[in-house]
């Protein structure tokens, strides 16, 4: 017998699910049965489904907090309640920390931090009206744990918004449950942008424990856990989604045991 996730009709709002990550999260969702809406600031080619399903699609800038907070009215407006926030949208491109603007680091902090305090803000508004209350789960990244050298504000918000998870769970409690993904490496349309070419991209791969980058949906998976009933008793923590993490430098630096190395790569 199939295990039911408990998220059959469950209203969910995905932040940036157009694409990569946020499209893998939002099908996992529409496949557990729930009813998803998902925003980004500019429309889709095509609309994100899964075995049949759609998500309704919002146009929204998650840094404009009237934006978000006309998303969560019109969700609330339109199916009744809010059950799940994910907030997902997030990102930033490489540039080194000595020369990037300070406008430049005030829009990936505002995006990465600011935007889904806001976002979760006006969701527990919403939740704690309800007679389920709610459950708000936010994609954070390996790099709010580890140095994130020509990331150096994104891991900043990151590891900012480890915190913000940690200290709204409390607040909130237990009307509303909070939680994070320490999310590592994905494939995604975007891979080869960061990674370079298709060898680059399986090179990288290689250096993760198990072996190769994370496909979205197996983030969809775990936030999907993480909001169902079957994490019931979670909140307030933080799950590494990383494959393993990364191997420590010094193992490959280290001269001891080099004959070892090399009979285990043959």
């Amino acid at each position: 017998m199939a295990l039911s996730l408990g998220l059959e009709g469950a209203v969910t709002l995905v932040t940036g699910g157009a694409r990569g990550v946020g499209a893998g999260i939002v099908r996992t969702f529409l496949r557990a049965g729930a009813t998803v809406v998902t925003c980004a600031r500019s429309v889709p080619e095509q609309p994100i489904t899964a075995d049949g399903a759609s998500a309704d699609f919002r146009s929204c800038d998650v840094r404009d907090p009237e934006q978000i907070d006309q998303l969560v009215t019109a969700v609330v407006e339109r199916y009744g309640r809010l059950d799940v926030l994910v907030n997902n949208a997030g990102g930033s491109p490489f540039a080194e920390a000595a020369t990037a603007s300070t406008r430049f680091h005030d829009k990936v902090v505002e995006l990465n931090l600011l935007a889904p305090l806001r976002a979760a803000q006006r969701a527990h508004a919403a939740m704690d009206d309800q007679d389920t209350g709610g459950v708000i789960v936010n994609i954070s990244s390996v790099s709010g744990t580890r140095p994130s050298p020509g990331t150096a504000a994104y891991g900043a918000a990151k590891a900012g918004l480890d915190n913000l998870t940690a200290s709204l769970a409390v607040e909130w409690a237990p009307r509303v449950r909070v939680n994070a993904l320490d999310v590592g490496m994905v494939r995604t349309e975007q891979a080869e942008l960061h990674y370079g070419d298709s060898d680059g991209v399986a090179a990288v791969g290689a250096t993760v424990p198990l072996g190769r980058l994370a496909e979205p949906e197996e983030i969809g998976q775990c936030a999907a856990f993480l909001a169902s009933p079957l994490a019931s008793y979670v909140s307030g923590a933080t799950l590494a989604v990383h494959g393993g993490g990364e191997r420590p430098a010094f193992l490959d630096a280290a001269t001891a045991h080099v004959a070892d190395k090399q009979q285990q790569a043959h």
